[in-house]
């Protein structure tokens, strides 16, 4: 039983620690995501993994702005 309440607390613990997360951080992590997916999709590279944390607002918005950034940079490579 103790066991099992150490790991309950733990658990509790991590959660608690990762929804503070610095929310620039997020918004680094979610920009350069964006970015990566916009990039691909318009060139037609490849699918693309990403950390997907669209419940935090600043990891959201930055992202869009990575997209749009990335699917830019794509028409512009040849310039």
């Amino acid at each position: 039983m103790r066991l099992l309440h150490a790991a309950a607390i733990a658990l509790i613990a991590s959660c608690l620690l990762a929804s503070c997360s610095d929310p620039e951080e997020r918004a680094d992590v979610g920009y350069d995501d964006g970015y990566a997916v916009g990039y691909n999709t318009e060139c037609r590279i490849r699918a693309t993994l990403v950390d997907g944390d669209f419940g935090n607002e600043h990891y959201a918005t930055a992202y869009e702005r990575g997209y749009r950034d990335g699917k830019d940079a794509c028409r512009n490579r040849d310039e």
